[in-house]
């Protein structure tokens, strides 16, 4: 099949300079997951339809060139007259072989299958119409049947602007997703008029030229009314983003994941997990993150591009982006990993410890108030409170390496580069600047001295 996808629209309701199909929903444009769902339907032509901001737009197709799938093409809609005029702009590259498919860029999600019921439905020859009944149906086109509304055949769409009274009374809507023989959609969009109340040309006034010519029009009808749900203000979009991320959350629970608050979890990528995962409330997961089984993961943690081996603690307030973590690792709470960071097992960071482009083997910890980066840290290193790896020197960074059973005293700098040997013991307030043999104790700090009859200021009184 052909897919168009309408993404012209201003979105002057957002209230911002973003164009409207760029906006985020999970952490990804609402364009992206249209054409998403259109390449999961392995279609032959892929165009959008693009007009404000054009120039973000195209910058964002060009990405999604690079994704496998279906080619992208693109068609100017300048200036806006309707959808039937978008879709207009299309044609030159549609193949009129194969039937249309008309999705809409701020209609982030419609799912694959019901798209794919449509088409079935419509086959090569009929125009297929997605519609769901809605309780209250303002402001939305109604499906007007022959013979009343009891299954009848479709025999035209009208707008909420142009319907009488009782047309407005009707509860089934169009979705204004559409799939039509290409041949005849031509002809059709060549015989659009604009006169209605918009003076726009109506895609949906196809449907009565197709009763006329005697096509058939059928419909179909989406897994949830949500999934025809668009996107015109900053209030949809977040309601959207819910319905989304409850949906993420149900499956997860489905799969057997313990999650604390479906309604307080947000997944902006793809999140993989094992048996008996726990993710307690607040947390927020982007790109690829993996969990493997009996993860838990605390309170209002962010973790972004991560892998995490079975049996990981992480917990409350973690910050954890592009790491490894290896197995019965303990993080937290208020624990940082950034990029480059690769934890073996059972290593444990703690609480407002920074980790960042090292590598810390098995049964090493760093529990309190430390900065490790640069570093290659050996098996069992014990790294004390407020120890420091100074890693830069204003131009250029260097790499510490900690080699294995060392123990690293509170408030220690060890200033790059530097090797700190095996067993080597670092008393605590040291600057090292020179490495430190193994098996002895290196310090680096000034006699201790006490000064006879000293007195603490006291504050003058005004």
């Amino acid at each position: 099949m052909n897919v168009v996808i309408l993404a012209a629209g201003m979105g002057k309701r957002m209230q911002s300079a973003l164009p409207k199909v760029l906006h985020p929903l999970a952490g990804k444009p609402l364009l992206s997951h249209v054409i998403d769902t259109a390449r999961g339907l392995s279609p032959a032509k892929l165009c959008v339809i693009y007009g404000h901001g054009g120039a973000a737009v195209l910058e964002q197709l060009e990405k999604e060139k690079k994704v496998p799938g279906a080619d992208i093409s693109a068609a100017l809609q300048e200036p806006q007259l309707g959808t039937g005029h978008a879709v207009m702009q299309a044609l030159p590259v549609l193949d009129e072989a194969r039937p249309t498919l008309i999705l809409y860029g701020d209609v982030p999600l419609t799912t694959a299958a019901s798209l794919q019921r449509l088409v079935d439905a419509a086959g090569t020859d009929k125009l297929g119409i997605l519609t769901v009944v809605q309780d209250d149906p303002f402001g939305l086109g109604r499906i007007v049947r022959e013979g009343g509304q009891a299954g009848g055949n479709i025999v035209r769409i009208v707008e909420e602007k142009d319907a009488s009274a009782e047309e407005r009374a009707i509860k089934e809507i169009n979705s204004g997703i559409m799939v039509a023989p290409t041949a005849h959609l031509k002809k059709w969009l060549g015989a659009l008029q604009n006169n209605n109340a918009q003076s726009e040309y109506y895609l949906t006034d196809i449907v009565a030229q197709a009763v006329a010519d005697g096509v058939p029009v059928v419909s179909a009808n989406p897994g949830g009314v949500w999934e025809v749900a668009g996107v015109n203000s900053k209030v949809q979009l977040a309601q959207l983003e819910r319905i989304h991320q409850l949906n993420i959350a149900q499956a997860l629970l489905e799969r057997g994941v313990t999650v604390m608050d479906p309604a307080r979890l947000d997944v902006r990528g793809e999140l993989i997990c094992g048996r008996d995962v726990t993710i307690d409330v607040g947390c927020v997961f982007e790109g690829k993150v993996e969990l493997a089984d009996g993860v838990t993961v605390g309170a209002h943690s962010v973790l972004v591009n991560a892998r995490i081996a079975e049996g990981v603690q992480i917990k409350p307030f973690c910050h954890i982006e592009d790491a490894v973590v290896g197995a019965k690792s303990i993080l937290g709470p208020y624990a940082r990993l950034r990029p480059g960071t690769v934890l073996a097992e059972d290593v444990h960071i703690g609480n407002f410890v920074e980790v960042k482009n090292s590598q810390i083997a098995a049964h090493s910890k760093a529990n309190h108030l430390a900065y490790v980066g640069d570093a290659t840290v050996g098996s069992r290193v014990n790294v004390g409170a407020g120890v420091i790896t100074c890693n830069y020197d204003g131009a250029n960074k260097f790499r510490t390496v900690i080699e294995d059973d060392a123990f690293i005293g509170s408030d220690s700098q060890l200033v790059a580069p530097v090797t700190v040997g095996r067993g080597a013991t670092i008393g605590a307030g040291t600057t090292l600047t020179k490495d430190a043999p193994a098996d002895q104790l290196t310090i680096s700090r000034p006699k201790q001295l006490t000064i006879p009859g000293w007195k603490r200021p006291v504050k003058i009184k005004k």
